[in-house]
């Protein structure tokens, strides 16, 4: 039995990995749990998991949680260190949105645990540094991105230098079919809405924009080891298809799936090994189309911006990171427009003195920097 700890186990994806917990009963035992603020949600997660570790990090939240009988609570960022550290623990499956994951991905690491990766900020952060990490302590993330893990999947067993390019999938968004002029009117609700997955908050958002398949092109250079000039996008509406991998000789690997988050998190947890699933099987019968387009990079400059900062490196990732970050929150505060995400990252961006990230202080101190920068902007609009 794998002994595992959920940070994040509240939000959308920690949720998806009790589900598929529960599903797969007696595979694994539930150590640790942890939330931000989400007390209700954590608390009836305590009465059904029992786990024997708690964490809520946001600290005026842990002084009025009250957890019952043996279990052991932690607060803040030191709590999810702790409970990363434990040596009972054997995966740590990191679902926690944004910046706040790399800290105690970084801790996963040092102590080499099997790691199960959902939040995608600290590949983009500090994808150098913690591809260095990896390699020292002989450490592999198993992603649970579902464009991710079906390159995982279709890449096992084969040689990279064999690989011509690897191609992520895009849904599209909410607002594939939005005339681009009508895109600055568009709601937070509205955004909200995503035509194929149930996601948090700022993935949505991200989604929207397409600025989520732009950090997705940063994670697959440092999660697959790959140029960024073999790594392309592709609308792909229907989102059967979860990613392609072309090898030099012509021929195309697919990996086809259902919607459902549940299949990539299942495969993380138990890899290397296949278990039933409980899920509905894909019927190919059932679907009408295949339909692929090229990105409209005017349309969405989220993309264009992310592509062009990934070539620039270093620092600047860490930069569109935590501004991008910043901007989302604005713009479900209602205080930007969603058009208007990209054009305040750019001038962040613009702003920017790039820097060797060489520790995580450094990539700390640039997110810091960039936050404050795209606070600075935000309020002078």
């Amino acid at each position: 039995m794998k002994r595992i700890a959920i940070l994040g186990s509240t939000g959308s994806v920690g949720v998806n990995v009790l589900k598929v917990v529960k599903a797969l009963k007696g595979q694994f035992k539930i150590m640790g749990l942890t939330t931000y603020r989400n007390l209700i949600s954590l608390e009836k997660q305590i009465r059904e998991f029992q786990p024997e570790m708690v964490v809520v990090q946001d600290l005026a939240s842990a002084e009025q949680f009250n957890p019952q009988g043996r279990i052991k609570f932690f607060a803040g960022a030191e709590g999810l260190l702790r409970l990363v550290a434990d040596e009972r623990v054997d995966l740590v499956v990191i679902c926690i949105a944004g910046a706040n994951a790399l800290l105690p991905l970084v801790e996963a690491i040092k102590r080499k645990k099997e790691i199960a990766l959902a939040s995608k900020e600290p590949i983009v952060m500090a994808g150098e540094l913690l591809s260095r990490l990896c390699q020292e302590k002989q450490v592999k993330l198993i992603p649970i991105d579902s464009e991710h893990s079906a390159i995982f999947q279709c890449l096992e067993g084969k040689n990279l230098a064999e690989v011509r390019r690897v191609i992520l999938t895009s849904s599209g968004g909410p607002f594939r079919l939005t005339q681009k002029k009508k895109l600055e009117r568009i709601k937070p609700q509205e955004a909200l809405k995503h035509p194929r997955w149930k996601m948090g908050k700022k993935i949505t958002i991200d989604s929207a924009t397409l600025m989520n398949k732009g950090l997705e092109i940063m994670e697959a250079k440092w999660f697959f080891n790959l140029p960024l000039q073999k790594i392309e996008v592709l609308i792909h509406p229907e989102a059967i298809v979860h990613s392609l991998v072309e090898f030099i000789d012509g021929n195309v690997f697919a990996l086809l799936g259902i919607t459902d988050m549940r299949l990539p998190i299942q495969y993380a947890l138990t890899y290397p090994r296949r278990l039933p699933s409980k899920l509905k099987y894909l019927d190919l019968t059932k679907v009408k189309n295949f339909t692929f387009e090229k990105p409209d990079f005017r349309k969405f400059p989220a993309l264009s911006l992310a592509y062009e900062v990934a070539y620039k490196g270093r620092s600047f990732p860490c930069v569109l990171n935590a501004s991008d970050e910043v901007c989302v929150e604005a713009f479900l505060d209602k205080k930007i427009k969603i058009t208007e995400i990209p054009a305040v990252i750019s001038k962040v961006i613009k702003k920017h003195h790039q820097v060797d990230l060489e520790t995580v202080e450094d990539v700390l101190g640039v997110d810091r920097w960039a936050r404050e920068e795209t606070y600075k902007i935000i309020k002078e609009r």
